[in-house]
């Protein structure tokens, strides 16, 4: 809750600003800045994939039951602040990516990478448009109609052993390996880990 109120403070302070520059200086420049952060953060939202953290111990969790081993590479397809990547390469020590489309949050990631002093990689963009054969482990925090558009794309190009673990929803039809129980007591919801070459029931 700190962090997701964290993020409306930085993103009304932005945007108020930039709404102030606009009325007292209009000029082409502030409508274009306003416009590149609006037009993307807004595609965001509309995809499926508005920020809202996940949980500390979700994704300390969702790494542990995926077995993250040391080297190999995960991937967060929609990584918001980035803690699953920070928390990947920190403590697992894998080479971790995150993707993320709104140029608000990305903002906040790297900052916050200050901080978390980590060596992973935060990407400004839409993961579809990025290869994935080389994933090892992909993690993601999508509503299940988003997650049934992106399933082509996994099934293309994750290899055989990828696992691929989503958090509070479900991937389609497909069979997972594992579910973690929803604890309600810490507002934590269900872990659906799934692995390529046995998703299918």
């Amino acid at each position: 809750m700190r962090d997701f109120l964290n993020f409306l403070i930085v993103t009304g302070v932005t945007f108020g600003i930039l709404a102030m520059l606009t009325v007292f200086y209009p000029n082409i420049f502030t409508l274009f800045i306003f416009i590149v952060i609006a037009i993307p953060t807004v595609i965001a939202l509309v995809s499926g994939a508005p920020f809202v953290p996940t949980p500390f111990e979700a994704c300390e969790k969702m790494l542990e039951l995926a077995k993250v081993k040391e080297g190999e590479q995960v991937v967060d397809i929609g990584c918001g602040d980035g803690r699953i990547p920070y928390l990947a390469a920190n403590k697992f020590k894998a080479k971790a990516f995150g993707y993320e489309l709104s140029p608000i949050v990305y903002a906040f990631a790297k900052i916050k990478q200050l901080i978390w002093r980590s060596k992973a990689k935060i990407i400004f963009g839409d993961f579809r448009k990025h290869d994935l054969s080389k994933v090892d482990c992909l993690t993601c925090y999508m509503l299940p109609k988003s997650l049934k558009k992106f399933i082509p794309k996994f099934e293309k190009e994750l290899k055989k052993g990828t696992r691929v673990v989503s958090y509070s929803f479900p991937i389609g039809n497909w069979k997972e390996i594992h579910v973690e129980p929803s604890i309600p007591a810490k507002n934590l919801m269900k872990i659906w880990v799934y692995e390529i070459g046995k998703q299918h029931k």
